[in-house]
């Protein structure tokens, strides 16, 4: 496998824990949550929803993705995928996901 395809696969476990390591969108930007206080509204950062982070998720595969093919376009030989492509990659994003979605969901946090 040559380091363009290295370097995928390394984007693709990046990217697909970015959802779950932080509060931020696309690790960015913030989301945040007016909370009233007694005299003014103060914003404070909120806990993103599993819905934002299947979107993110959903997005960076695509990101992901599209990187790919500029790397394999500029090698030189793009190749046509079919739904079964589209379908494995994906799975295998998910599954790359896990580490984040681990420490997110499963790791007791004090």
């Amino acid at each position: 496998m040559s380091a363009a395809g290295w370097f995928i696969v390394l984007l693709a476990l990046v990217g697909a824990n970015v959802p779950f390591l932080n509060q931020r969108l696309f690790a960015v930007v913030p989301i945040p949550l007016a909370v009233q206080s007694a005299s003014r509204a103060r914003r404070r950062a909120a806990k993103k929803s599993a819905w934002i982070r299947i979107a993110e998720l959903i997005v960076l595969y695509f990101v992901v993705g599209a990187l790919g093919f500029m790397l394999e376009a500029r090698a030189g030989n793009r190749f046509e995928q079919g739904w079964q492509f589209y379908a494995i990659t994906f799975s295998l994003f998910v599954v790359l996901a896990f580490p984040g979605f681990t420490y997110q969901y499963l790791v007791k946090h004090r």
